[in-house]
């Protein structure tokens, strides 16, 4: 049961009760599966409005690549690689709702500064210790995600006795910390594929309602990862259909918000799922 059903943001209210879609703007040139495509300004820019024109209800912005054993970037670059995409968005079009996908707080501080209403950490909030302060006074929303290690080494054999308690207790701790920073618009991210085996992953979707008693919408990212490529024996060009199956899974099991690549794809299996949820 969620603890408040709708967050409003500068252009709309969102209802969580109802699934909704966050399209994957990665401005880097290494990102896992599109790395480069969208490194220019204008690139990502008309990549943004694209996913809006295909029902995107939020785009997340991010300047620094997560991928397995991927290398940190520097704050100045992450800023140079994702502000001017955010200005350029909003200039076009206002209503955008726009997430920062960052763990750093001054790139989430200029970010917010710029039009994002939403701070989508990878960290959960750990990696940044000035992030909940610098970020506060804008009172964004907030995606915790709950990630083992770091990007470099997270899938240097992760291990876990029990998943689902591990991210859930996890969770609940970053919820409190954030509460008590003022902070209330909290979406909750198990964190697939981040510090994972491939059985845990699929644990996690199976077990996803467990994490329904913490109150607050759940995201999920399952899009072209390693996991339902090598279960399925498929190469990134080839994984489609196989991220929106499990995407739907993920929905019927109470994920609210899919945040995803293939927007075109996703946004058929909200139409959908909308008439049965």
């Amino acid at each position: 049961m969620l603890n408040t059903s709708k967050y409003k943001f500068s252009s709309s209210e969102i209802d969580f009760r109802l699934p909704s879609i966050m399209g994957i703007v990665n401005v880097t040139p290494d990102s896992f599966s599109d790395g480069g495509k969208y490194f220019s300004t204008k690139s990502a820019v008309d990549h943004a409005l694209k996913l809006i024109d295909q029902g995107a209800a939020f785009i997340d912005i991010g300047g620094e690549s997560t991928r397995p054993g991927s290398e940190p970037v520097s704050v100045q670059e992450e800023i140079k690689r994702t502000i001017p995409v955010i200005k350029e968005l909003k200039k076009l079009n206002k209503e955008i709702i726009i997430s920062i996908d960052t763990t750093k707080a001054q790139v989430a501080s200029l970010a917010l500064d710029n039009g994002a209403e939403i701070v989508n950490d990878i960290s959960g909030f750990t990696f940044d210790e000035n992030m909940l302060d610098v970020i506060k006074e804008y009172d964004p929303a907030i995606v915790i995600m709950h990630i083992k290690g770091n990007p470099k080494t997270m899938q240097e054999n992760p291990f876990y006795e029990d998943v689902i308690k591990e991210i859930k207790d996890f969770l609940t701790n970053q919820i409190k910390k954030t509460k008590s920073a003022g902070l209330s618009k909290i979406i909750i991210d198990p964190g697939i594929g981040f510090g994972k085996r491939i059985i845990d992953n699929f644990q996690i979707i199976k077990q996803l309602p467990e994490f329904e008693s913490l109150g607050y919408p759940i995201m999920i990212g399952v899009s072209r990862k390693f996991f339902l490529r090598k279960t399925l024996e498929l190469d990134i060009n080839n994984v489609e259909v196989a991220t929106v199956i499990m995407e739907s899974l993920a929905v019927m099991k109470s994920a609210r918000i899919i945040r995803t690549h293939n927007v075109e794809y996703c946004s058929q299996l909200v139409k959908l799922a909308n008439n049965i949820i």
